[in-house]
């Protein structure tokens, strides 16, 4: 398939950097419609105006908190119909020295990062959807292979996502619906700024680009791919050896 059938694009979490600049890319490619959730009004009012603006876009607006089960309803059939993508890049690091004595830390964690984000979802993956042509891109993270005592709170949550979504991949096996795992080691946002060396981090416009390349690629990636042999020998390494990390 060209990159130019991404017509349309549904995106949980859309005001995370790498959202934006995916968001950005496939408008300059010919994305004319995008349905945009995020759980801050001011900024995702003003990334669907710039996108009305600036591309001519039709853009849908909701305000959502994935931790707010009182108020969350079963996600609607038509919110997730007919979108040529759907992109979840929700999440949320936190503190995990924090969640070690504060339930409610430890909860919006795992909230943010799993269980607020499998209803939307099942309510994508429906037998009708998966029969007809599409894709599903799920961020997860490098966290989640292996436990780390600097952030098990967080790895655990996108480890139970990965898994949840792995699940999928084999489901929609020999169907036209792909659904793509994104492993992302560290990107240059607003969650590493200060926390981790310049160097070290990729660009999110190149991540746009570098996941455009081929948008409905299936399975598990690792982004940047220097990632792979890295979390390979962090999966192997000793014990003792991660506790240090």
């Amino acid at each position: 398939m060209k990159i130019g059938y991404i017509r349309s694009a549904w995106v949980l979490g859309a005001n995370s950097d790498v959202a934006v600049s995916i968001c950005k890319e496939l408008a300059k490619r010919g994305c004319r419609k995008f349905f945009l959730i995020s759980r801050n009004n001011i900024k995702i009012k003003k990334f669907a105006y710039y996108l009305r603006e600036t591309y001519k876009a039709e853009v849908d607006e909701k305000i959502l908190d994935l931790t707010d089960f009182d108020t969350l309803d079963n996600p609607s059939f038509y919110e997730v119909n007919d979108f040529d993508l759907y992109l979840i890049t929700a999440g949320y690091l936190g503190n995990n020295d924090l969640a070690m004595n504060n339930v409610h830390e430890a909860k919006k964690i795992l909230d943010s990062n799993f269980v607020g984000i499998v209803p939307w979802i099942n309510a994508i993956i429906s037998p009708e959807r998966i029969k007809r042509k599409g894709c599903l891109w799920v961020f997860t993270s490098v966290a989640s292979d292996r436990g780390r005592p600097s952030n098990y709170y967080y790895g655990s949550a996108k480890a139970g996502l990965q898994n949840f979504c792995e699940g999928l991949i084999a489901r929609c096996h020999g169907k036209q619906f792909s659904v793509r795992i994104i492993k992302a080691g560290y990107m240059a946002t607003k969650m590493t700024i200060g926390k981790v060396p310049d160097f070290l981090c990729i660009k999110t416009s190149d991540v746009a680009k570098i996941l455009l390349r081929k948008p409905f690629r299936n399975g598990v990636e690792y982004l940047p791919w220097y990632w792979n042999p890295i979390m390979f020998l962090i999966k192997i390494f000793p014990n003792s050896l991660i506790s240090k990390l």
